[in-house]
């Protein structure tokens, strides 16, 4: 019995009430995702209903056809790159009665914030293994999905160790985090596109001395539990019109090996298997060990001269030898063109850190970038 009663409890919601009033309406909203689970009542999810208020002026043409041209690229995906913003939003079904729905405003909205204020991202970095006022580093990210995505993996790639190595034995040399980026990645787009956005509360990204921590407000799907997440099993989206395009994207693979994956690439790195678990939320822990980058590299860092953004710092760490866009893009976790140009790529051009291969062709489809000799200094070994 106590075995079972653990067993249970490791994978049930528990939500506080004080009197009847309270638990009279909890009761129903169980209720009705019993019914729904079970085909016996429907009703349009969140992500597929109108968006009150919100009109087609409230997305932001750029950033569909940006996506256009990565979706076009990643997954073939079958329009024109000329095709009409509602062309490509009617293929997506992100339209209701010529209003855009949920999704299309968290995808492409201009301000999704303003309509869906809970979307935002919070990150917090805690120097102890405990949360604690006042914390060190704090900051909510707003934007589209894929923004929040972005800048919540990047905010976690910078402050995490990332070692350089030396080119002893290689033109290019060796670089590792102690964490794999495409775990923190993979962490980070799971919350933001499974969570309940109908609830009021926002994703959070905790960063403590031993473990990234991902919280989202949302559960697992009635065919799915916390044992079956570490085996082979289906794909349920939460929200199935927001992981359309951030499959179309590359951002997920719509095929369940996402928490599968994050096990075998932490156990691989030399990491303890990430945990999951359902408190007030669903929460996915990776646990830290900072000197595992440096191993990684074989103990040998390289050290950046110019004082610049973090951004820009974390692009030149990984741009050894070198890299097509793409390549600089993977390297740092990033998968929005714009947002990489304009804080990575335009500001190392700019200050001479980072050169083309083939500065009279700047638009060439074989255009690389590599250091200049202004990025770095002589090596240096840590002694840690």
């Amino acid at each position: 019995m106590q075995a079972l009663i653990k067993r249970a409890s490791s994978e049930v919601i528990r939500r506080r009430f004080t009197d009847s009033a309270n638990l009279h309406p909890a009761v129903y909203a169980s209720l009705v995702d019993y019914l729904q689970a079970h085909e016996l009542l429907r009703f349009t999810p969140f992500d597929a209903s109108a968006c009150q208020g919100a009109t087609q002026e409230d997305l932001s043409v750029e950033k569909i056809r940006s996506f256009l041209r990565t979706a076009r690229m990643a997954r073939n995906f079958p329009l024109a790159e000329d095709a009409a913003p509602d062309t490509v939003l009617t293929q997506l079904r992100l339209l209701r009665n010529d209003a855009p729905t949920h999704a299309a405003v968290l995808l492409f909205g201009k301000e999704p914030q303003r309509f869906i204020y809970n979307s935002e991202v919070k990150c917090a970095h805690f120097h102890g293994t405990q949360r604690q006022k006042p914390i060190p580093f704090y900051q909510v990210y707003k934007g589209t999905l894929f923004e929040l995505v972005d800048q919540a993996v990047n905010f976690v790639l910078s402050k995490i160790n990332l070692a350089v190595g030396t080119r002893a034995l290689s033109a290019q040399a060796p670089t590792a985090y102690e964490i794999p980026p495409e775990v923190v990645s993979e962490a980070i787009v799971n919350a933001i596109a499974h969570r309940d956005y109908t609830s009021t509360a926002s994703v959070q990204v905790m960063l403590f001395a031993d473990r990234l921590e991902v919280w989202n407000p949302g559960g697992l799907p009635p065919n799915l539990s916390l044992q079956s997440l570490r085996q082979p099993h289906g794909s349920y989206p939460a929200n199935p019109l927001i992981a359309e395009p951030l499959y179309l994207a590359k951002y997920i693979e719509r095929m369940g090996t996402g928490t599968g994956d994050m096990i075998e690439r932490c156990t691989a790195h030399g990491l303890q298997e990430p945990t999951f678990a359902l408190t007030d939320g669903f929460v996915t822990t990776i646990w830290r060990k900072p000197g595992l980058a440096l191993e990684h590299v074989g103990g040998e860092i390289q050290q950046v001269t110019e004082q610049v953004t973090e951004q820009v710092r974390l692009l030149l760490k990984v741009a050894v030898g070198e890299k097509t866009r793409a390549e600089l893009m993977a390297a740092v976790g990033l998968k929005s063109r714009v947002n990489f140009s304009r804080n990575y790529l335009e500001p190392a051009l700019a200050a001479g850190l980072i050169e083309m291969t083939l500065p009279d062709s700047p638009n060439s489809p074989t255009q690389k970038y590599r250091l200049t000799d202004k990025s770095v200094l002589p090596v240096q070994r840590s002694k840690q």
